[in-house]
């Protein structure tokens, strides 16, 4: 009986996500496993991997054989630089001691990798959300003037306008009094 460890698909349509399992080969992908043994949501950013590292290291020095993803992750998460390390303390090659020291300073590493990863994505959505911001104010400003232009323009129009009205008034009440001299004069001729 070969024992695969792969993923197993769950979740809605689109939003997949997957746990880890542990499982006869012959099984089908959603069917049947021997043990869950953690979960991957590759929704987030960067994806989020929980595995239980010390079953994923015994299933595989038992022999079971992890998929291509799954050993990705497995690789990701430092299970299979442990499978290597604890094979050279088998072997005799390397102490206990010294895989273990090997294993820590690459785990403080890889956690040093990832937070900064996290911090640079945080970085740049606050930068994203700023440069959106100040760009809605800009917007914002150009209608603001806009209006005031429109309003300063109207008022102008309306005193040009009034101005036009006044001259012309006074036109008409000058033009009154002569006409009216006029029509008084022509009943008496």
């Amino acid at each position: 009986m070969s024992v695969k460890i792969r993923l197993a698909r769950r979740g809605r349509r689109k939003m997949a996500m997957y746990d880890v399992v542990v499982a006869d080969a012959r099984a089908p992908r959603d069917g049947r496993f021997i043990e869950k043994i953690g979960t991957y949501n590759p929704n987030t950013d960067p994806a989020s991997i929980n595995i239980n590292n010390e079953r994923a290291l015994q299933w595989l020095l038992n022999g079971a054989q992890p998929t291509d993803t799954v050993k990705a992750m497995l690789s990701y998460r430092g299970v299979m630089l442990k499978k290597h390390l604890q094979i050279g303390v088998v072997k005799g090659a390397i102490t206990q001691e010294q895989a273990d020291a090997k294993f820590e300073a690459w785990l403080k590493e890889k956690e040093t990798k990832i937070q900064s990863k996290v911090d640079s994505i945080g970085k740049a959505k606050d930068e994203a959300r700023q440069k959106a911001l100040e760009a809605e104010a800009a917007k914002n400003q150009a209608r603001l003037d806009a209006i005031k232009a429109r309003e300063e323009e109207a008022k102008a129009a309306a005193e040009a306008a009034a101005a036009a009205e006044a001259p012309a008034e006074e036109f008409a009440e000058e033009s009154a009094p002569e006409a009216s001299a006029e029509g008084d004069e022509a009943p008496q001729a």
